[in-house]
């Protein structure tokens, strides 16, 4: 059980991510990469990444074994969401940092660790260049390519609207009610199910939430909580929708671009039908149409659906330009 200790300047520190954060998302993907879990979720992914990849570089397996402890300095936080400042950051992980961590890793691990493990805990700098390029490699491969990334976006945008729907609705306390059944807030806790005991009090420190599309099941969060508390958490995941010729032809039409124009940030099927003027039935078989198209994500909470545009939506409205590459 995960228990974390919300003081009331905390809850004035909480914060949401504003886009899906890379490296987490690489570390993460790296453990469903090798276990079994969420075949409809990950099943296509894993089958178009080992096409590329045979088997996930050893020191990406060792250090980020499948259950347990890994690393916090593998996930380094940083102010903003390039790639190559976070890989950067990590190749200047400090030594002290280094040792704590791969001791703790060695504590922790159920195997005999490889010898290079020393290396990096006495600092070495070519063995941290070694586990930099390996980790740039495999992002490379498994989450950079547009396809994967934009149905990343596409996912967690959608959760992201559903969030901030409920912030804007009920405050800081309908956002931490709405994590459920993921995460449960009970003033002043947040608990979650997490595969050790844990309990991490913010003491005004705040609380950046980050939600991911390869966090599975339970949440996930720094050993070593710092500075900078983060909690990492699974969104609801809902089937990626590829865009077809076919829906695409039939995008053509005042209404449905106006009903695109309408999702915006988010918006349900009774907004669409407001905003657009039309009937609650006509607004849904519209998001419908967008959604068999790629250009529109839905999700179903409760009595509502709420609709986002995704990463292709997003280019097509402008514009009109047909056509994306998605996995």
């Amino acid at each position: 059980m995960l228990r974390i200790h919300v003081t009331g300047e905390d809850l004035a520190r909480i914060r949401l991510a504003d886009r899906p954060d890379p490296m987490w998302e690489t570390v993460l993907s790296s453990l469903r990469f090798r276990d079994r879990r969420g075949p409809a979720s990950y099943g296509r992914w894993r089958g178009q990444v080992r096409g590329r990849l045979r088997a996930l570089p050893h020191t990406l397996r060792a250090l980020i074994p499948l259950g347990g402890y890994f690393p916090d300095f593998l996930t380094p936080v940083t102010a903003g969401p390039d790639w190559e400042e976070r890989v950067d950051r990590l190749r200047s992980t400090p030594r002290r940092q280094l040792r704590a961590e791969m001791l703790t890793l060695d504590a922790e691990s159920a195997v005999a660790l490889p010898g290079w493990v020393r290396e990096l805990a006495d600092g070495e700098r070519e063995t941290l260049d070694k586990v930099a390029g390996d980790l740039d490699r495999y992002y490379r491969s498994a989450i950079a390519p547009p396809g994967i990334w934009s149905a990343v976006q596409t996912q967690v945008d959608a959760d992201r609207a559903l969030r901030i729907r409920h912030l804007t609705s009920g405050g800081i306390e309908g956002l931490l009610h709405g994590l459920r059944p993921v995460l449960r807030w009970e003033s002043p806790v947040l608990e979650a199910d997490y595969p050790v005991p844990r309990e991490l009090r913010l003491e005004g420190r705040g609380l950046l939430l980050i939600p991911s599309f390869f966090c599975w099941r339970h949440p996930v969060t720094f050993y070593d909580d710092g500075p900078n508390p983060v909690l990492v958490y699974p969104i609801q995941h809902t089937a990626t929708i590829l865009p077809g010729s076919a829906a695409l032809g039939r995008l053509i039409g005042a209404t449905r671009a106006r009903v695109l124009r309408c999702v915006g940030h988010g918006a349900t099927t009774g907004d669409l039908a407001r905003r657009a003027g039309i009937s609650a039935a006509s607004a849904s078989e519209h998001a419908g149409v967008l959604r068999e198209a790629g250009l529109v994500m839905s999700v179903r909470r409760g009595n509502e659906v709420l609709h986002t545009l995704t990463p292709l939506g997003t280019e097509v409205l402008p514009t009109h330009a047909l056509g994306a590459d998605q996995w």
